[in-house]
């Protein structure tokens, strides 16, 4: 539930970091940063603490 939860917000805020960028390298960026925050959740709930 937590994860469909993180899921959601992630998604809902993401068009937000997507209307704010003025560039293609700018796209680029704001996805690179969200994937490494996806990354850095899912290294936390690794251990099924999250």
């Amino acid at each position: 539930m937590k994860r469909l939860i993180f899921v959601m917000l992630l998604a809902s805020m993401s068009g937000g970091f997507l209307t704010a960028c003025n560039t293609m390298a700018g796209v680029g960026e704001d996805v690179q940063d969200v994937g490494e925050k996806v990354e850095d959740k899912a290294e936390d709930c690794k251990d099924a603490k999250c």
